[in-house]
């Protein structure tokens, strides 16, 4: 199973087991783009991330440029150019290429640079604003509260007294 097509099955499980419960539970939904886009400190992380990665794009993308010209002079200069000069050549040109391509994926990469500083300053931000939620929820007896920002929706508060992992794992066990 595809991941969004776990997520769509976990929306419209959920739904029709609100349905069924929902007399006595009170619902809420937020968009944590607009909120997180409300705070000015994440405006100014997100402004500090664009730069650095446009940056670092550049870098790439000059990089890139030289091994473009590495390789025209060498096109240029190939009929003239004995069989190990060329293998030399070449070998240079794919090294050079091997090192630009590890220093995109270090900063663009999975756990590359950009990710590690996106953690630094927007992860306290994210996490203030779902304490906020959390709060908010407690404060005013909701017992869930989706997230509506993204296509998928998800829950980002629930009351504890409604996880029934445990009765269904009981259930399995036997």
């Amino acid at each position: 199973m595809t991941t969004n097509w776990k997520k769509h099955l976990a929306a419209i499980v959920f739904a029709a087991l609100f349905a069924l419960t929902a007399q006595a539970q009170k619902f809420a939904y937020v968009d944590t783009n607009k909120i997180l886009e409300s705070v000015s400190d994440y405006r100014k992380a997100q402004d500090e991330l664009d730069k650095l990665a446009s940056k670092w794009r550049q870098d790439i993308a000059q990089e890139y440029d030289k091994i473009k010209g590495m390789y025209n002079r060498y096109q240029a200069e190939q009929v003239l150019l004995s069989d190990e000069v060329k293998k030399q050549r070449e070998e240079e040109i794919m090294n050079k290429e091997k090192e630009v391509r590890e220093m995109q994926k270090d900063k663009f990469g999975a756990e590359g640079a950009l990710f590690k500083k996106r953690q630094e300053l927007v992860r306290p931000i994210q996490d203030k604003v779902y304490a906020a939620i959390e709060n908010y929820a407690a404060e005013k007896g909701y017992d869930f509260i989706f997230d509506r920002s993204d296509a998928a929706v998800g829950i980002i508060y629930s009351n504890a007294s409604f996880d029934k992992t445990s009765d269904v794992v009981k259930r399995i066990g036997k």
